[in-house]
């Protein structure tokens, strides 16, 4: 089977596996101060909180505002289940906003339309290694008032108009989970230039202290702990993402060139303001569904695109128009994602783009 995704894994994350070891610290020692400050290189950022996991990290971004029962919070219908879920868990309600034609992304104008005095944040989701409108976005965002909390966890790498994703609003997150770009096995990280938001964001996730140790807790907080392990594996990948973003690219470009004027069977777009990573290669088909199952019955995985929050079968008692969201229904029904992974051979990218011409023809 060539795989969809799979991470770049070898003897350089073992390397930094031993300097755990050695050093017998496993939580949030001296590899996530070298892991964060390696974070904050990358994207420019003020501060680089390394927290649990991704969905852990937009819940803090949301309780670092206070926000809780009786707020909204705007997201695009076309994301991962996490950044609504994470609303959920704070105790607000997640609105679902259509997406962009082009790349998929939150459509300000449709966003600005749902806000009301309880729209407490917009949370737009960078997806599939392309930015979000963020031009547009942050100037409604600041005619109303409104924080941004990015939910940038497909984003590592990726740049709009020549500024890291996830440093535009108030606060951002990264994602560092077994598929994408490059990964800790689980891990997230906010990101802020705001020094109060970073205060409340560590003491969430440090049970309410504002450093290790103390045992008096003048705040509400829980326990979403980095580990030196993830850390560690952390390292590694990010001296490895030059590579892999370069690869990642050379991926792309293949797929570009050998597919082009192939019919019903459409590249994505990408905004011309964004500079992406492109953690999956994504096309708009003809027959996705058809095409998906075709590819797997040669050995290749392909990937759907994330199912509309508005038609998720959880979401069915939430307060929403659910006759809204054509757009979104049409572009679940054709979009589909090809073998994008670094350690892709041309060999084998060349049988994926060979079975495509053959599915069509």
């Amino acid at each position: 089977m060539i795989l969809q995704i799979e991470p770049w894994i070898d003897e350089k994350e073992l390397e930094q596996l031993k300097r755990v070891v050695a050093s017998t610290f496993v939580v949030e020692h001296d590899l996530t101060a070298e892991f964060e400050q390696l974070t904050r290189d990358l994207t420019g950022a003020k501060h680089a909180i390394a927290i649990t996991n991704g969905t852990m990290a937009l819940f803090c971004c949301l309780k670092a505002l206070d926000i809780g029962p009786g707020d909204e919070i705007i997201v695009p219908n076309i994301t991962f289940i996490a950044t609504a879920n994470a609303v959920i868990m704070a105790g607000a309600t997640p609105i679902f906003c259509e997406i962009l034609p082009t790349t998929f992304c939150l459509d300000p104008a449709r966003a600005e339309a749902l806000i009301t005095p309880r729209t407490k944040a917009i949370m737009p989701v960078h997806l599939y290694g392309q930015s979000a409108d963020m031009t547009a976005i942050c100037s409604l965002a600041k005619a109303r008032n409104i924080p941004i909390i990015e939910d940038a966890a497909q984003g590592v790498g990726v740049k709009f108009e020549g500024r890291h994703v996830g440093t535009f609003g108030t606060m951002g997150i990264l994602s560092y989970y077994g598929n994408k770009t490059i990964t800790c096995g689980e891990g997230g990280i906010v990101l802020t230039d705001d020094d109060e938001i970073a205060r409340k964001v560590y003491r969430l996730k440090n049970h309410g202290r504002d450093a290790k140790g103390l045992f008096i807790h003048e705040h509400i907080g829980f326990n979403f702990s980095f580990t030196e392990m993830q850390a560690a594996i952390g390292i590694a990948q990010m001296h490895k993402l030059p590579a892999i973003m370069r690869q990642k690219q050379i991926i792309h470009d293949r797929y570009q060139q050998a597919l082009d004027g192939l019919g019903d069977f459409e590249p994505a777009y990408i905004d011309t303001r964004c500079t992406p990573v492109f953690w999956f290669t994504s096309y708009l088909a003809k027959d996705a569904d058809a095409l998906a199952a075709y590819m797997k019955e040669h050995g290749v995985q392909t990937r759907r695109f994330f199912y509309p929050l508005h038609q998720q079968p959880c979401y069915k008692n939430l307060p929403i128009r659910r006759d809204d969201f054509a757009l979104s229904e049409k572009i679940y029904a054709r979009g589909i994602s090809l073998p994008s992974a670094y350690n892709l051979t041309e060999s084998d990218q060349q049988k994926v783009i060979d079975l495509i011409q053959r599915f069509y023809r």
